[in-house]
């Protein structure tokens, strides 16, 4: 038998040191030669001299409903870390959320440390830069035909020997139409590059 102080076996029934030591004066407890009691006698013999009409339950812990999201984002840190994660409606454990909390803090750590090293850049950052690229790219390839048409034209012209002639303004047409439809074609592989 397991044997306890008054403290020890009050923290056990959930009572106040003073209740326990008025049952003990009641002799509602078995106790050991010593005054420690024996908590599993006790208990049988609390049980049958209480009288349940007397008796406080302790209100139930009002808990908050945990948001579906919050136990989604648990659920998808530990699936990324490899971890297990419970099943649908299975609800979470208090050890598998702090093991999420734990991993979501070291990866913030690492991308904080990144960032100081300089390992990374901001997103927005990156895509402004890309943007801009884009952009020169594109119009250097639309201003490709006004600059080549006529030099192309001229060529044409000399290759192709007397009583033939390609006009310019018709080669820069052709060339921007081509030009065009070559960025047509890009700006529905990478939207809001056209």
């Amino acid at each position: 038998m397991q044997r306890m102080s008054e403290r020890q076996y009050a923290a056990h029934v959930g009572l106040s040191r003073g209740a326990i030591q008025k049952a003990k004066t009641a002799e509602r407890l078995v106790l050991y030669p010593d005054g420690s009691i024996n908590a599993a006698a006790s208990d049988a013999r609390r049980a049958e001299t209480t009288d349940p009409s007397k008796t406080r339950k302790p209100p139930a812990p009002k808990l908050k409903p945990v948001p579906e999201a919050a136990v989604a984002a648990v659920g998808d840190t530990l699936r990324e870390q490899g971890l297990a994660v419970p099943a649908v409606g299975g609800g979470t454990t208090f050890l598998q959320a702090k093991t999420a909390n734990e991993v979501l803090k070291a990866q913030e750590r690492r991308i904080r440390l990144q960032k100081l090293k300089g390992e990374l850049i901001e997103r927005a950052r990156a895509l402004a830069l890309v943007f801009r690229l884009a952009r020169a790219e594109r119009d250097a390839w639309v201003t490709w035909p006004a600059r080549v048409a006529a030099l192309m034209a001229s060529e044409l012209t000399a290759a192709l020997g007397d009583g033939y002639e390609v006009e310019a303004a018709l080669m820069q047409k052709v060339l921007e139409a081509h030009v065009r439809a070559q960025l047509d074609s890009l700006a529905e592989i990478r939207p809001g590059l056209g």
